[in-house]
């Protein structure tokens, strides 16, 4: 039986639109667990799914979200572009065949998933602007990007004019991103957080555990709280239902001042990356 949707914020985005800030993430999630494991975040109130085309689940995230029986209007589902499909017409092709896969007519956020400096000439502006041609078209309701730097938003900027709704980087209390996310919130563009409790490496650390028995609550619940009280959105991701479960349970607590910088201090610059760096990703 599906649950209440959870007591989630809504973050609002600079096309009029929102987006709840809590949501439930299928990065390596194999196409044969998806199903399940996004049925289970479902029934705990979950209603916002985070895919791409990368991930080569969309078919199976679509399935769960069609067995759910949950109205279309109350999910938000993001998907990417993937990294050979960045050519106008392969972009066009790609959001249709996403759409088929998710069951879906429309998707509520289309990304860039890398911006690929070092491949398609470096255009990553005319990618973009394919993006907001298929807002326009109906396809997707916003558009924005993953894992651009400060250059390269200013880039799709000057060459296009549309500032993306979002922008989805690593950010973890090791990498605190700070250079991108003051560059995010400088455009008024809203921060995703992927990686947000660094692939697990928060394990053992003393001060987020030291939080984390002061406040009766795991660590990872802790990290997951300090990016939603500095604003980040988020889409933790397990396939288990008792780590599910417990990563929805933020709403009932909070970190002190001390808390959260304590756990920015952890930030130990590009060392503290779990993924490469976009400037130089090739996205092979």
């Amino acid at each position: 039986m599906t649950a209440s949707p959870l007591p989630v914020p809504d973050i609002a985005l600079n096309d009029g639109t929102s987006i709840p800030q809590l949501g439930f993430g299928v990065f390596l999630v194999e196409p044969g667990q998806t199903q399940e494991t996004v049925e289970i975040a479902l029934e705990t109130g979950y209603r916002h799914l985070d895919t791409a085309q990368m991930y080569g689940n969309e078919r199976e995230v679509g399935a769960a979200i069609a067995a759910s029986g949950i109205p279309r209007d109350e999910l938000y589902v993001t998907t990417k572009l993937n990294n050979d499909n960045h050519l106008p017409d392969d972009a066009r092709r790609s959001l249709t065949e996403s759409l088929d896969k998710l069951g879906l007519g429309r998707v509520d956020l289309f990304l860039i998933h890398w911006p690929l400096p070092t491949r398609y000439d470096g255009d990553f502006a005319s990618t973009w602007r394919t993006m907001v041609e298929l807002r326009e078209s109906g396809g997707t309701t916003s558009v924005g990007v993953s894992n651009f730097e400060p250059e390269h938003l200013d880039r799709i900027l000057d060459e296009v004019g549309v500032v993306p709704a979002v922008n989805q980087i690593e950010v973890n209390p090791y990498f605190t991103n700070e250079a991108a996310r003051a560059a995010d919130a400088r455009h008024g563009i809203a921060t995703e957080a992927w990686s947000p409790i660094a692939r697990g490496r928060i394990a053992g650390d003393a001060t987020i555990e030291g939080i984390a028995r002061r406040v009766e609550r795991t660590p990872a619940q802790v990290v997951l709280r300090w990016h939603l009280q500095r604003g980040d959105i988020i889409f933790p991701k397990s396939t288990h239902r008792e780590r599910i479960e417990e990563n929805a349970a933020l709403f009932d607590f909070e970190l002190s001042d001390d808390d959260l910088a304590g756990i920015a201090a952890l930030d130990r610059g590009a060392t503290g990356r779990t993924g490469p760096n976009p400037t130089t990703f090739t996205g092979r």
